[in-house]
C-alpha cells in the first residue's frame, strides 16, 4: 500500500545568533493510507514545523521527506494534499461563497460547492462577509477550501485553536464524518481529549523529537495514570523494586532512599501488592494532573509505545 507520509532523520534548524534554533531534531515517522493521526505535544513540541515540512512551506535542514512518494509541493500540486490552518488565507470583505467559488475556480474540478458547504455547515453563511464570521466559522470555511481538491490527505493544524466548545464539538463531527470517507488525517493539537476522542494514533512530540508513538488508548495510558509512593526499608527497596519493575501497568518507576515511586496506570493493584506481600507502609497516592503527565513523558529518553 502507498505510504502517505514518510519522514526519516527529518531536523530543522532555525538561525537565531550564534545558536540555532532545533525545532524539529531526527523524527522518523510513517503513515499510512486511512489513518486518524494526532501529532500531540505541548507549545515548541515541533508540530507546527513538521506539518509546514510535509506541506512543503519550508525546506528540511536534512533527512527524507516524502509525500505519496515524492516531493511534498508536487503532492499539494496534484490536490492530494490540503490543509486547515490556525490562521490567514482569508479574504475579509468577499462573502462565505463567494470565497468558496473563488478559490473553487482555481481547480480543474471540485464536488458541487452546495454539497461542499452543506458538508461544512456553511449553507446558512453563504451571504455573510467573512469579517463577521466567528473564528469557529472561519475555520469551517478554512476547511471547505481545503475539501475543494477531494485531497487523499488532510493536515490540521490546531484547528480548533480558540472555538467555544460547541464549535469545537461541530468541527471534529464534520471531520469524523470526512475519516469515515476513508480520507487520511493528521492534526496537530496540545488538546489531551482531542486525541482521545478523534485520533486512532497518536504520536507525542517534545522538543522536536518522537517521544511516544502508538494507539491511543496506549499512550494515553501512560500519559494519564497515578503516582504510588511507599516507605520500603533501605535492606528491601531494590527486592521490591524489581518485583514491581515489570508489571505491565507500571510506566515508571524510581528508588528515593528508603522510598519507592511507582507511576502507574493501576494504581490499586500496586497499592495493594505494596501494603500486602511487600510489605511497604506509610502509602500516598497522586493523581497525575495533565501538565504531569506531558513533563512525565516528554522530560525522558524517547521510547516507542505500539508504533503503527
Amino acid at each position: 500500500m502507498e505510504t502517505c507520509i514518510r519522514l526519516r532523520g527529518l531536523t530543522k534548524h532555525y538561525d537565531s545568533g550564534s545558536t540555532p534554533t532545533r525545532a524539529v531534531d531526527g523524527i522518523d515517522l510513517d503513515v499510512g493510507p486511512g489513518e486518524i493521526v494526532a501529532l500531540l505535544g505541548p507549545n515548541g513540541a515541533g508540530k507546527t514545523t513538521t506539518l509546514d515540512v510535509v506541506l512543503g512551506f519550508t525546506e528540511a535542514t536534512s533527512g527524507v521527506v516524502e509525500v505519496f512518494g515524492g516531493p511534498p509541493r508536487e503532492a499539494v500540486a496534484a490536490g492530494r494534499v490540503s490543509a486547515v490552518l490556525q490562521t490567514g488565507g482569508l479574504l475579509r470583505d468577499l462573502t462565505v461563497g463567494e470565497t468558496v467559488e473563488l478559490v473553487a475556480s482555481t481547480y480543474p474540478a471540485t464536488d458541487p460547492i452546495p454539497k461542499i458547504l452543506d458538508r461544512t455547515g456553511l449553507t446558512g453563511l453563504v451571504d455573510r462577509q467573512v469579517q463577521s464570521c466567528s473564528g469557529g466559522e472561519q475555520q469551517r470555511l478554512r476547511f471547505a477550501l481545503a475539501l475543494l481538491a477531494d485531497p487523499d490527505l488532510l493536515l490540521l493544524d490546531e484547528p480548533t485553536a480558540g472555538m467555544d466548545v460547541e464549535a469545537r464539538r461541530s468541527f471534529w463531527a464534520a471531520m469524523e464524518d470526512e475519516a469515515d470517507r476513508g480520507r487520511t488525517i493528521v492534526f496537530a493539537t496540545h488538546y489531551l481529549q482531542e486525541a482521545e476522542d478523534f485520533a486512532r494514533r497518536t504520536v507525542l512530540l517534545a522538543g522536536g523529537r518522537i517521544v511516544a508513538d502508538g494507539p491511543t488508548d496506549e499512550v494515553r495510558r501512560r500519559a494519564s495514570g497515578r503516582t504510588v509512593r511507599a516507605r520500603i526499608g533501605t535492606d528491601r527497596i531494590d527486592r521490591v523494586a524489581d518485583a514491581l519493575r515489570h508489571l505491565p501497568s507500571v510506566v515508571h518507576l524510581t528508588t528515593e532512599t528508603d522510598r519507592l515511586v511507582v507511576e502507574t496506570s493501576d494504581s490499586d493493584d500496586i497499592a495493594r501488592r505494596l501494603l500486602g506481600e511487600l510489605g511497604g507502609s506509610e502509602l500516598e497516592i497522586e493523581a497525575a494532573s495533565l501538565e504531569t503527565a506531558f513533563v512525565n513523558l516528554t522530560t525522558r529518553t524517547p521510547s516507542v509505545v505500539g508504533a503503527s
